[in-house]
C-alpha cells in the first residue's frame, strides 16, 4: 500500500510559519526578514512570497481558513437559538484545538498579541472577523451588517475573545474554553459581576 501524494506547497506553508514563529519569539519580530524565514525553512526567497505575502501573514498562519469556518458555523446556527449565545457557541468551537497545537497556539498568539507591529497588522485581520459576526447578527436582526447593533456586537464579542486569550496566555491553569465561556458569559448577562454594591471604603 503506498501513501498519498503529498501537498508540497502546504508543507512548505507549515514549515515557513514555524520558522517565523520560532525566528520571531528568539530574535524579535521586527528584527527577523523573509529571507532569515525562508533560510530556515530551508527554501528561498521566492517561494516565501509565493506562500505568503508578508511575513506578518506567515506569523498568523492560516487565519483566512479560521475565519471562513466562522462563517460556516455561524450559518449553521438554529434561528432559535439566542444571537450572542450562537456567536459565543461558534467562537468557541473554532478554537477548540487538541492538546498537540496548544504550544504553537501559545506561540503565535503571545505574538501577536505582544508584538507593536503584529498589533497594527492584526487591525486587517479582525476587521475580517468582525464583518463575519456583523453579518450573521444582521440576519438574524434583519438589518444592515453596517447598522449600529451589528457592528457593536461583532466588536464587543471579538474583544471579549481576545481578552479570554490574553487571560489564557497570563493564566497556565485555565482552558482556552473555559476563558472563552467565562468572557462571554459575563458579556451576555451584562456583566453581572458588576451589579452587587461596591466594597466599602474606609478613611482615616
Amino acid at each position: 500500500m503506498t501513501e498519498g501524494p503529498v501537498d508540497v506547497r502546504a508543507d512548505t506553508r507549515a514549515r515557513l510559519q514555524q520558522a517565523a514563529l520560532e525566528l520571531s519569539t528568539r530574535d524579535g519580530f521586527e528584527q527577523v526578514t523573509a529571507d532569515d524565514i525562508a533560510e530556515a525553512a530551508g527554501t528561498s526567497r521566492r517561494t516565501f512570497f509565493r506562500c505568503f505575502a508578508t511575513k506578518a501573514d506567515a506569523v498568523w498562519g492560516e487565519f483566512g481558513a479560521h475565519v471562513d469556518r466562522l462563517e460556516r458555523l455561524l450559518a449553521a446556527t438554529r434561528d432559535d437559538q439566542p444571537v450572542l449565545a450562537s456567536i459565543c457557541a461558534a467562537y468557541v468551537e473554532v478554537n477548540d484545538y487538541a492538546d498537540g497545537d496548544l504550544p504553537i497556539l501559545r506561540q503565535r498568539m503571545a505574538l501577536i498579541l505582544g508584538e507593536p507591529a503584529l498589533q497594527a497588522h492584526s487591525q486587517v485581520r479582525y476587521a475580517d472577523v468582525d464583518r463575519v459576526v456583523a453579518e450573521h447578527v444582521a440576519r438574524r436582526t434583519g438589518q444592515a451588517p453596517g447598522d449600529l447593533l451589528p457592528r457593536l456586537v461583532a466588536t464587543t464579542t471579538r474583544a471579549a475573545a481576545t481578552t479570554a486569550f490574553e487571560v489564557w496566555l497570563a493564566d497556565g491553569t485555565t482552558t482556552l474554553g473555559r476563558a472563552l465561556h467565562a468572557a462571554f458569559d459575563q458579556l451576555a448577562l451584562g456583566f453581572p459581576a458588576l451589579r452587587g454594591a461596591p466594597p466599602s471604603s474606609t478613611t482615616s
